[in-house]
Parts: structure tokens; sequence; C-alpha cells
């Protein structure tokens, strides 16, 4: 719904609703709909310039010479849109790190941060990480065990290599995204069947055929192909990682991801972590680049380790006060921005999550915990959401609260939560408003548009500010 609502609100240039939504509720900018359109797009083509120019600062992608940035120029309804359109230049870092994982595995590939392997293709390095490589590619598992066994420095030599057109096979394989110039398709098409990746060959071919439909009999230039992640599998892929990080005996039955070449998948590891006697065999470039906490525990205090036996060049790490099976599921989180929670260990993951830094955790796990709203829970919810300041959280709970505020002010613990949130405004004056009141006002009067509901409206709003006022 929250989806279907944002872009309603795009077509009508409601940006306070689409405000509340990117900020609120979390939703995605670049979503899709069934006719591939984004919600720029209907903004750009209903003619809403300060909706075009928020949506394109909070992360909205719309490249100049891109399938999507030409669309969207070809589409505007005003002029002043179209300069919009055509002053944006680039995804900004800022943009990108809206989405946490996606900006990592860009980071990943751009820094090479504790990279092991580095390709020379014709004078130019390309720094890569053999577990990402092996784990997207069967291509490369295989090369990696044979012909370029223990090699730290391949060189690529064969003059149909286009250094350009690798540079792009690396970027899909680290983030599933691919940017590439339309004069090199030939050129990436070649490697991609090289790699036997065919479904990039089908991705490739796919967006070819989009692209020359939209530029027939049209007066625009498109230069640059863009493939976007529209599938699972990078993080299916990514997931080989955290199950052969796994120890032997807690493979079996935790999730059911198919990991047929498991058995010969070699993930090279650099990092051993011990907790409750199990060995987890991981990757720093996955730990370091996810949270600040394991970047600090790993770069500057390396030296307090040991050293595992079995693989002597393999540092090693135990970590306290958490358990196998919920380290089990921070794992899976920093390899694949995904876990498996239940209502009854999102609480310890969330304890988890905020100890080691990782805000998006944090998040899947409100999100869990937004499902268990009741009007039995909901003060403890909104104290929790509060307590790790998780605002998605905090704002389901303030909604809940609107539905059911003729009970929950009869309730004391109710107008104790309201006292302690308007204590907690530094230097507040008498007329100053309450953060916690003014959400759930928010939520009675939102799209209020009828008289019985304006009515109930009021009822609502006047047992709000008679608990408000007897308690503040």
């Amino acid at each position: 719904m929250d989806v279907y609502d944002l872009f309603s609100s795009c077509r009508k240039g409601d940006i306070c609703r689409v405000r509340y939504l990117v900020e609120q509720r979390d939703v995605d900018l670049n979503v899709r709909d069934k006719w591939d359109s984004t919600p720029l797009y209907y903004a750009c083509l209903c003619g809403h310039e300060e909706l075009v120019e928020y949506l394109l600062a909070s992360g909205a992608k719309c490249e100049a010479n891109t399938f999507d940035g030409e669309r969207c120029m070809y589409g505007s309804l005003s002029d002043s849109v179209r300069r919009l359109i055509k002053d944006y230049k680039c995804v900004s870092v800022r943009a990108m790190q809206r989405n946490d994982f996606n900006y990592f595995l860009h980071m990943l590939l751009e820094q090479g941060q504790h990279s092991d392997v580095k390709f020379l293709v014709h004078g130019q390095i390309f720094t890569a990480h053999r577990c990402v490589l092996s784990a997207r590619s069967d291509y490369f598992t295989d090369m990696f065990q044979t012909k370029w066994e223990g090699k730290n420095l391949i060189t690529l030599k064969h003059p149909l290599v286009n250094p350009a057109a690798f540079g792009a096979i690396l970027q899909y394989f680290y983030t599933g995204r691919m940017d590439i110039d339309i004069s090199l398709l030939d050129d990436s098409r070649r490697l991609a069947k090289q790699c036997k990746m065919a479904d990039l060959i089908e991705e490739l071919e796919k967006k070819c055929k989009q692209l020359y439909e939209f530029v027939s009999n049209k007066p625009i230039c498109v230069k640059v192909l863009s493939l976007e992640p529209r599938s699972c599998q990078l993080q299916e892929d990514m997931a080989q990682l955290a199950k052969s990080a796994l120890p032997t005996g807690r493979r079996a039955g935790f999730d059911e991801l198919p990991f047929n070449k498991l058995e010969n998948f070699q993930s090279y590891p650099d990092i051993c972590f011990i907790v409750d006697g199990y060995n987890f065999l991981c990757h720093k470039a996955f730990f370091c680049g996810r949270s600040d906490y394991f970047k600090a525990l790993l770069e500057d205090h390396f030296s307090e380790g040991g050293r595992l036996q079995s693989q002597p060049s393999t540092p090693v790490i135990t970590l306290h006060n958490i358990s196998h099976e919920i380290f089990i599921h921070v794992m899976y989180y920093i390899y694949t921005d995904d876990t498996e929670l239940t209502t009854e260990n999102a609480f310890d993951v969330l304890c988890v999550a905020d100890m080691y830094l990782l805000p998006g955790l944090k998040s899947l796990c409100g999100k869990t915990l937004a499902k268990t709203i009741c009007e039995d829970n909901v003060l403890y919810m909104w104290k929790t959401a509060k307590l790790f300041r998780l605002s998605r959280l905090e704002d389901h709970c303030t909604e809940f609260m609107a539905r059911i505020i003729e009970r929950l002010v009869e309730q004391d613990e109710f107008a104790e939560i309201i006292r302690e949130d308007a204590e907690s405004l530094e230097e507040r004056h008498e007329n100053d408003s309450v953060p916690l009141v003014d959400d759930i006002r928010y939520h009675i009067t939102n799209n209020v548009q009828t008289y019985s509901l304006i009515a109930q409206a009021v009822v609502l709003l006047t047992a709000l500010f008679t608990t408000l006022a007897s308690v503040v």
C-alpha cells in the first residue's frame, strides 16, 4: 500500500505525503510499477517541479544519457522540469547511501579494501576479491582452483578483452548494476559469454530491445546502457559466502536457498570468529565494510587474537556476550542485507545489531516487531523504538495509538509517557508541543475528508488534549 501511495502522491504532486513515505516509511524511491516507470517519471510527466527537485535530492536515479534519464527528460511536462533533469549529473554519494548494501558493494569494488587478487588488463589494474567473484561466477570458481590458483596478480593479455568492458563486468558481479557505453556492448557480450553469464547476456538483450523501441522516432540520444538489479540473485550468491562460513554442524536447515555447488565451493576466508565454541570462517572485507564496530575490532585490536591451527594464516577473534544462533542472523545480514527474523528472536537481534553498529539490521528488527503491535504492547514498543532510534517502528506505534486513543487515554502509563516526552524537551515552554502528541494528532487528522470523519477526529483530539492538559 505504501508503494501504491507513493506513485499516487507523485502523480498528484503531494510533496508532503511523498516526504512522509520516504523519510518515515522508508519506501524505495526507485521502485518500478508494471509499466517499468518510477515515481520520478510520473512527477516529471505531471510537471511537479518542487517534487522532482526533492526526489532527485533524495536519491531518485536519473543519470544523463541513460534510458531512465532520457525518458524523464522526454516525458517532462514543462521546460523548468527538463532543466532540473538536465542539470542532474549522476547519482551522488548521499543518494547511494540511502541503500547501505548497494553503497557498501559499490565501495568494496571501488576502494578494494582487503582485496586478495588483482587483474592486469592491457596496462589497467583492477582490484577484486576471490570470494565475491567465486560466489557470483562458476567460471571464476573454476579458474581460481585451476589456472589461477595461488596467483595474486592475473594478467589478461587477449586483444579482445577491453578494459572498460571488464570493469563493467566487475561492476555487475559486485553490485548487480552495469553501466556501459553503447559502443562497448559487443565487448561486454563477448566477456559475458566467456564468463558463462547467460543471465547477463539475456538482460543485455532485453535492455537493448527496450532501448531501441523507446528511441525510435524520438529526438533523443542514449549513450549509456544501464542495468539495474531486478532479482534476489545477487543476495542468493552472496548468501553462499555466509553459508560456507557456518560451522559444519550448523549448515543444515538454516535456510531454503539452493546451494548446489557449496560442496566444491572455496570461499577464501581471512578471519575466524569463535562464538560459543563454534568457528565461523568469514571475510574481513564484509565485516569491516558493513560495521564500524568490526572495523575497529579487526583493524585496531588485531594483536589480541590468535591464529587458526588448521589455517595458520587466518587470524582468530573470540566474540563474547552473543550466542551462535544470534551471530548467524548477524552474519547473514552482513553478507546479504537480509536475515530470517521471527517475533521471538527479533528483540535479541536488535540489541546485538545496536552493539555492532548495524542500523540496517536494526531496521529489519523494527519491521518484524511492528507486526506484533497490539493494544497490550504498543506503549512498550514505542519506548523500544525511541530507545533504539527506530523511526519507522515509532511511526507504526503512533499510528496504532491514534486508532485506540479513546481507550489509551484512560491508562496511567500513557499519561506518564506523555509527561516524560514533554520533560525530555530542553527549555520547553508552556505553549510548546509534545512530539508524541503531535505524531498521534497527525495520524488522527490524516486523510480526513468527510463530515463524519471530521466529527470523529474532533472527539479523538479532544480526548488526547484532555490527557495532555492533565499531565503537562
